[in-house]
C-alpha cells in the first residue's frame, strides 16, 4: 500500500489540474528549446568534416520548424535566418556557392524558414484561443461548482474536483456545502452521462438543492424538490435527457448542536466515516433506492439514517471516479482499505494525500471524473485553522 497523508500530498486545485505527466513533460520541452540551435550547429560540424556530396541541409532545414511551435515569432524567424546564412556562408567558403545544387539547397532551407514562421503564428493564435476557452471553462467552474468556505457551520470543509478528461474543469459530478435553518445541508451527486447535457442536469439539480435546501424541513422533503426540478427541466430543455437520466446523489444534514449526522442515498457509492484514532466505518443504506429522476418506475418511501459523528471525526464523501478507478491489473480502488489505520490533520489533507494515491494507483489514467467532499466535526480545542503536518513516515511505502 502506497502511504497516504505523506508530507508534499498537502494542497491542490478542485478542478483536477495538472497531471501526473506534467513533472516528465517539462525536461522534455527544455531539450526541446536548446535543439534548433544544436541542430544548427551540428549541420555546420557535419558539412566541414564529409566530402562535399553530404550535406547538412536537412539539419538546417529542422531547426526553424522545431522553434516554430516553441518559440516566439522573432526567435523563429531568428533561428531561420542563422539556418540560411550557415548554408550560405558554408557554400561560399567550399568553392559551390553559384552551382545549381547548392542554389537549390538554400532555397529549400529558406523556403522551410518561410513556412516555419507560418506555423508559429498559426499555433500561437491557436494557443491564444485555447487560453480563453479555459479562461471559460474556469468562470463556468466557479458559477456552477463554487468552491465553498472552509469553515461552515462550525465544520471545517473542502472539495476536490479532478475532471478525467485533459483540460476539462467540469463534467457531470457534483457536491454542495451550505449552511440552513436545519444545519449543515450537503450533497454529491453523479449526473448520467457525459458532455453539456451532464453540465446542465448538474446546473439543475444544484440550484434546486441551493434553493429548497433552506426551505424544506427534511431530507426526504429535500430529495422529491431535486426530483420533482430534474422532471420539470427534463420536459423544457432538449440537451436533458428526460428518458434515461438520472443522478445518483447522497443528501446529508449535520443538526445544529448535536453530534449526529443524517443522510439519504439515491442510488450513490456509500459515504465513509473517518474517526479520530484511524478506524474508517462504511455508511451503507439499510435498503437499496433509485437514483433522482426515476420517479416514474414507481414510488417508494426515502429512508434517512442516522448516525453518530461526534468531535474529531471526518465523513467522506465521493463519486464513482473514486471507486472505479482501476490499476494495471484491473483492480478497482478500495478507498475504505487504503484510509483504514491513516490519520490526517484536516480535511484538506485527506482529500490531497487520496487524490494522490488514486493517481497512484491508475498510474496517471483516470477514466471518470472524480469528485470528493469532506466534512470534520473539530474537537474542542481543535484551531479553526490547522497546519498540515506529515502523518506518515517518509518510508511508509509498500
Amino acid at each position: 500500500m502506497v502511504g497516504l497523508g505523506r508530507q508534499g500530498d498537502g494542497g491542490g486545485r478542485a478542478d483536477g489540474a495538472g497531471g501526473a505527466g506534467s513533472g516528465v513533460a517539462r525536461p522534455m520541452v527544455r531539450v526541446a528549446r536548446v535543439l534548433p540551435g544544436a541542430l544548427i550547429a551540428f549541420g555546420v560540424v557535419f558539412n566541414l568534416l564529409t566530402p562535399p556530396s553530404f550535406t547538412g541541409s536537412p539539419f538546417f532545414s529542422a531547426a526553424p520548424l522545431i522553434a516554430a511551435p516553441l518559440f516566439t515569432l522573432r526567435a523563429t524567424a531568428l533561428t531561420g535566418a542563422l539556418a540560411v546564412l550557415a548554408v550560405f556562408v558554408l557554400q561560399i567558403t567550399s568553392g559551390v556557392g553559384w552551382k545549381v545544387e547548392a542554389m537549390t539547397e538554400l532555397a529549400t532551407v529558406l523556403t522551410v524558414s518561410g513556412l516555419a514562421l507560418l506555423i508559429n503564428r498559426v499555433v500561437r493564435r491557436s494557443g491564444e484561443q485555447l487560453a480563453s476557452a479555459r479562461g471559460i471553462a474556469e468562470a463556468a467552474q466557479r458559477a456552477v461548482l463554487p468552491k465553498p468556505a472552509e469553515r461552515i457551520g462550525g465544520l471545517h470543509v473542502s472539495v476536490r474536483y479532478e475532471a478525467a478528461q485533459a483540460d476539462a474543469f467540469i463534467g457531470g459530478d457534483l457536491y454542495a456545502v451550505q449552511d440552513t435553518p436545519y444545519g449543515v445541508r450537503l450533497a454529491v451527486g453523479d449526473v448520467r452521462g457525459k458532455g453539456l447535457g451532464a453540465v446542465e442536469a448538474v446546473a439543475v439539480v444544484l440550484g434546486a438543492f441551493r434553493e429548497a435546501a433552506d426551505t424544506e424541513p427534511t431530507l426526504e422533503a429535500l430529495a422529491q424538490r431535486l426530483e420533482r426540478a430534474l422532471a420539470r427541466e427534463g420536459t423544457r430543455r432538449d440537451s436533458l435527457d428526460v428518458v434515461e437520466g438520472f443522478t445518483t446523489c447522497v443528501l446529508g444534514e449535520i443538526p445544529p448542536g448535536a453530534s449526529v449526522l443524517r443522510l439519504l442515498n439515491r442510488g450513490h457509492p456509500e459515504p465513509l466515516l473517518l474517526h479520530g484514532g484511524g478506524e474508517v466505518a462504511v455508511l451503507a443504506p439499510a435498503e437499496p433506492a433509485l437514483p433522482l429522476g426515476m420517479g416514474d418506475l414507481g414510488g417508494w418511501p426515502d429512508l434517512v439514517q442516522e448516525w453518530p459523528f461526534p468531535a474529531g471525526t471526518t465523513l467522506l464523501l465521493y463519486t464513482d471516479g473514486l471507486t472505479e478507478a482501476r490499476d494495471g491489473a484491473g483492480d478497482f480502488y478500495d478507498p475504505a482499505a487504503r484510509l483504514r489505520g491513516r490519520i490526517f490533520p484536516g480535511p484538506q489533507a485527506l482529500l490531497s494525500a487520496l487524490s494522490n494515491d488514486v493517481r497512484r494507483h491508475t498510474g496517471g489514467g483516470a477514466t471518470d471524473d472524480m469528485a470528493l467532499l469532506a466534512v470534520e466535526r473539530p474537537g474542542e480545542r481543535q484551531p479553526e485553522r490547522r497546519r498540515t503536518v506529515p502523518v506518515v513516515p517518509r518510508g511508509d511505502v509498500t
